[in-house]
């Protein structure tokens, strides 16, 4: 269907009437995505729901209390059977396994510390997902994450929410411009979670106290390390504790346990300094520890760059931009330096601790919010 460009743009950018503008919402079950599709249907727009069953919570991790696919795909079929609109679940347990949890285990497995729920984003959400709202015939896709959609002078730009605390960019640094163009962001604007919240109860949604989720979802108790034995049997191989001066200070029942970085649970005691892991050798079976100022990382090299600027990655020979290297820890100032079209060597002004292999390397505006893409820490050549 063409569009009346004449027209004035609704609430989505769009020149159409709410009522002929189809948007599929994305709902997890949980109160950000509820609230979207609610307050989107109340404004009149068509909304479809849609909530993808990823994973069967019994075979990945049963505990007491955790939230399960059940109860959230029951949430979102209830907000939408209140609010008036269709609702879908789809399967996609075979996609997300292959694109997702496969991929978490053999990260790790590699000594790697991954970030699934980027990857989620990227190879499910809006990559299959993203096509099956365009099969709906939606005119755009909309989630409850927090981060936000400019125009800018050169097309849709991705800006950090509203609310630095609740900011989601560390994880959607791989959207497309294609995926720009489709997708809208209506919560990031907002100045907290609260304010989603006080929304929530004016529709009188049943999800307005739910909590928020903490741990990866199929991760529910946060026990990494079993649920990649699980994933692949024998995995965990014993080892040695070596220190990076060449001592073997003990022994370890499987380098899965460990992460760069990590102090506590080294099970190595007795030393008159601190110890931090400072490297995982797989290969060798071995962590290594050693006093934090080994910790310390200048050059990141970093690979699968998502490029969002206006010029090519590589027009430059460097880009002076700021850059997260873990979701938990502010941008700091760095200069970034194209090898490549899709790989760069990071040079942080100031040395970070405990950077890790497998996490993502996003870039930021020094002087701003908008974000410029990113991409995964490797070890190098």
């Amino acid at each position: 269907m063409a569009l009346d460009t004449d027209a004035p743009l609704n609430s989505l950018g769009l020149p159409k009437p709410p009522a002929e503008t189809r948007v599929v919402v994305a709902m997890s079950g949980g109160v950000d995505s509820s609230v979207v599709a609610a307050h989107l249907a109340a404004e009149g727009y068509d909304v479809v729901g849609v909530t993808l069953q990823l994973y069967d919570h019994g075979a990945a991790l049963a505990k007491k209390g955790a939230c399960c696919a059940g109860i959230d795909i029951h949430d979102a079929r209830r907000v939408a059977e209140e609010r008036g609109f269709p609702h879908y679940v789809l399967d996609y347990e075979n996609i997300f396994k292959d694109a997702v949890i496969d991929e978490f285990a053999d990260s790790y497995l590699a000594g790697a510390t991954p970030v699934p729920c980027i990857r989620c984003n990227e190879k499910v959400k809006f990559k299959d997902l993203l096509e099956t709202a365009k099969d709906l015939e939606a005119d755009c896709m909309a989630t409850g994450h927090y981060i936000q959609r400019k125009m800018g002078p050169n097309g849709p730009e991705l800006h950090s929410a509203a609310d630095p605390t609740r900011d989601q960019s560390y994880f959607l640094f791989s959207t497309t411009p294609e995926q720009l163009d489709f997708l809208r962001f209506p919560l990031g604007h907002l100045p907290g979670k609260a304010a989603t919240r006080a929304m929530a109860a004016d529709y009188g949604l049943a999800v307005a106290d739910k909590p928020d989720s903490q741990d990866i979802c199929f991760v529910p108790n946060g026990d990494y390390a079993s649920v990649i034995e699980k994933l692949r049997p024998g995995a965990a191989e014993p080892g040695e504790i070596v220190h990076a001066d060449g001592r073997v200070l003990g022994s370890h029942e499987g380098v899965i346990h460990y992460t760069i970085g990590q102090r506590r649970g080294l099970g190595i005691g007795g030393l008159s300094e601190p110890l931090y892991v400072v490297k995982l050798d797989v290969d060798k079976k071995q962590v290594v520890v050693g006093p934090k100022e080994l910790l310390a990382t200048r050059v990141i090299p970093v690979r699968e760059i998502n490029w969002l600027g206006d010029e090519p990655f590589d027009s430059r020979p460097e880009w002076h931009l700021s850059v997260k290297v873990r979701s938990t820890r502010p941008p700091r100032e760095a200069i970034v330096r194209p090898t490549s079209p899709t790989t760069a060597e990071v040079e942080l002004l100031t040395p970070e601790e405990g950077v890790s292999p497998g996490q993502a390397c996003v870039f930021y505006e020094t002087e701003g919010t908008r974000i410029f893409g990113g991409g995964w820490i490797w070890r190098g050549a």
